[in-house]
């Protein structure tokens, strides 16, 4: 399977008062089309970095990101380059341009110059996809945060892309927002075979993903599966990242002298652990 994303020796450097400050450094990852890959570190890792070099906000100070097939050095791929890898934001106000929701979700076809009807048919069916078609005509300022991000994503896929960025696209909602946008993103990954990229700071939510990357002063620290990922708890909390509360709790209990499965994530996990062990 051929890889979407691929980021070749990555550095970036913001100007200091006394020079530079590399806040990615030397950086090598691949995303495969139709993975769902979870990026996660503390503050000042260098994620949000990451992802606006990804969709070419900010072009590396050296190496080379290909975005399905096109670097993002090339200016004259750019619009290809955001139209293949589509970004959605921490804060959806931020997203929203438009004063009813149909018009948001158009507002990037009628960019690309798609036909009318067509644009129509792309609307239905992006809003339908996140569940917010039934909100089709209401006013964004009336909506949740959960569902003002939902109409921000559908904003992006009706654009079609490959693959979608989300940069702390939860960061700003109530728990029951962020369930909302995480079943989203699972769907578009799952039903519809979306490439996902999720960077985020709630371990819950990288437990959903195919791969985990772990990073730390710009660099790729660790990498796997969640389970393979999150074993590592000292080495984790060594780095200030929490892990997922089931696996501190199988922890804390083999601790304890229960002995239970080590690598559990969910709360179904541990639900069937306890079970066994009764």
């Amino acid at each position: 399977m051929k890889n979407i994303i691929e980021v070749e020796n990555l550095v970036f450097e913001y100007p200091h008062e006394k020079g530079t400050y590399r806040a990615i450094d030397e950086l090598n990852l691949n995303v495969k089309k139709g993975e769902f890959v979870a990026i996660i570190g503390h503050n000042g890792s260098g994620k949000s970095t990451l992802s606006k070099n990804l969709n070419a906000i900010l072009v590396p100070t050296s190496g080379n990101i290909i975005i399905n097939g096109m670097n993002t050095k090339n200016e004259e791929k750019l619009w290809d380059i955001r139209q293949a890898a589509g970004m959605v934001f921490q804060n959806p106000d931020n997203q929203i341009v438009a004063t009813i929701v149909e018009e948001d979700v158009a507002f990037g076809c009628e960019n690309l110059g798609i036909e009318p009807t067509e644009i129509r048919k792309k609307v239905d069916e992006s809003l339908k996809n996140v569940d917010m078609y039934d909100f089709r005509e209401r006013q964004p300022h009336l909506l949740s945060g959960g569902q003002k991000q939902r109409v921000a994503i559908a904003g992006i896929i009706a654009m079609r892309p490959e693959c979608i960025i989300f940069d702390e696209a939860t960061a700003m909602l109530d728990p029951s927002g962020r369930q909302e946008v995480m079943n989203t993103i699972k769907t578009l990954n799952r039903d519809y075979n979306i490439t996902v990229l999720h960077i985020t700071h709630f371990m819950e939510e990288a437990v959903e993903a195919d791969r985990v990357i772990v990073m730390e002063k710009g660099q790729k620290v660790s990498e796997g599966t969640p389970k393979e990922v999150f074993s590592h708890v000292d080495e984790l909390k060594a780095i200030g990242l929490d892990v997922p509360y089931m696996t501190e709790l199988s922890k804390l209990l083999n601790n304890d002298g229960i002995n239970v499965d080590k690598n559990i994530l969910t709360v179904d996990e541990m639900v069937g652990e306890l079970c066994r062990l009764k």
